[in-house]
């Protein structure tokens, strides 16, 4: 068992908790591999979307060339079609059976990340190759309904179902990599146009969703990533979290992982606040984050989770993407980095000859 102590951080807008939390950025830092792997904790797995969460978290802290040595590591692990085993351990892929679609499409929202935060031209046009061609892979397991295969198997064959929140992800990723095409003033129609069948589906049809497994509802992120993404907001996204509050939340303590375990996890308490902001609804975003500090360690890391009945930590592990989500989270709040508004609003950039077409349109209808 152990025992945690209350002390809420109440966040406010341009005053970022720099003294907090320098020690949770070193604490990736440390677990952080000396050719920029990223690894869940120190002698953990990796995964790509989880390596891209935690490079996210160091940029945030200032460390920019941590970063950008964590994207080198994906650059170089990156398969020739565009793709990432789903699991690494060190180097060496831990099965050669699946690839997920949602962790590889993670990569452009890291790239852009660190563009927004850096402003660095020449580092966006190094990994555009490696954005493009991870978009490309995911875009060829679309459904005709415009959901996206959740996986891909060894012989390239997908994995015949779709995920909510990892079609979510896959939305926002999709955001990100038509902002880095249109900056560097490369073709982005087709991703375009996949970005918008799939925010058709996943507001129109959810008939689409888990059709071969039992419905993933009891997930808290299917609940909230719909917001977090930018496909509900507004009205929308308020109501609908306000719909499942009490079946999620635990007052004082944080966001369940799935509706029927008496568990709170810390990054999914962090990525609702996120959600929260890009709602509008600000002061429960600060009121649950600064629940969240009671769960910080010693050594700057947060533990990943928490079981109330029995008062205890569980797992015993504090993850480097935890601890990223915290990050994010508090740039978030505070406005700290140029990346502050990118997970609390849907910013799309427009090709200038698509922006000229709707700009004529409208004044035709006008």
């Amino acid at each position: 068992m152990t025992r945690l102590q209350a002390s809420g951080v109440m966040l406010s807008q341009g005053l970022f908790p720099e003294k907090l939390l320098r020690g949770t950025v070193d604490y990736i830092r440390r677990v952080q591999l000396a050719d920029g792997n990223i690894p869940w904790f120190a002698g953990g797995k990796t995964d790509p979307w989880d390596h891209v969460e935690a490079a996210m978290g160091l940029a945030i802290g200032g460390e920019t060339g941590a970063a950008e040595r964590a994207y080198h590591w994906l650059y170089r692990r990156q398969l020739e079609d565009g793709s990432w085993w789903a699991n690494y351990r060190g180097n060496t892929p831990l099965s050669r059976e699946q690839r997920e679609t949602n962790f590889i499409a993670y990569a452009a929202t890291g790239i852009w990340h660190q563009f927004l935060i850096t402003a660095d031209r020449d580092f966006l046009a190094r990994f555009y190759p490696m954005v493009r061609k991870a978009i490309d892979f995911v875009l060829d397991f679309q459904a005709p309904g415009g959901e996206i295969y959740w996986a891909v198997n060894t012989d390239n064959s997908p994995e015949r179902d779709a995920l909510v929140t990892g079609c979510c992800s896959i939305y926002k990723s999709l955001e990100c990599a038509i902002n880095c095409a249109v900056t560097l003033q490369e073709d982005c129609s087709a991703w375009l146009a996949a970005r918008e069948r799939l925010g058709t589906a996943l507001r129109f049809h959810p008939e689409n969703f888990d059709r071969t497994w039992e419905s993933k509802a009891r997930y808290s992120m299917d609940w909230f990533y719909p917001v977090l993404s930018g496909v509900f907001s507004g009205a929308e996204a308020r109501q609908r979290l306000e719909q499942k509050w009490p079946v999620f939340v635990e007052q004082n303590l944080g966001c369940r992982c799935v509706s029927d375990e008496p568990w709170v996890t810390v990054a999914e308490s962090c990525e609702l606040t996120l959600a929260l902001l890009a709602a509008g609804d600000r002061a429960t975003a600060v009121n649950l984050y600064s629940w969240l500090q009671q769960f910080l360690d010693a050594d700057g890391g947060y533990w990943t989770g928490y079981v109330f009945p029995d008062r205890a930590i569980w797992p015993e592990e504090k993850t480097t993407w935890t601890a990223a989500a915290v990050l994010l989270a508090a740039d978030a709040l505070t406005g700290h980095s140029a990346a502050a508004r990118l997970f609390v609003e849907s910013r799309l950039l427009r090709p200038p000859g698509l922006a000229a077409a709707q700009e004529a349109e409208g004044i035709h209808r006008g």
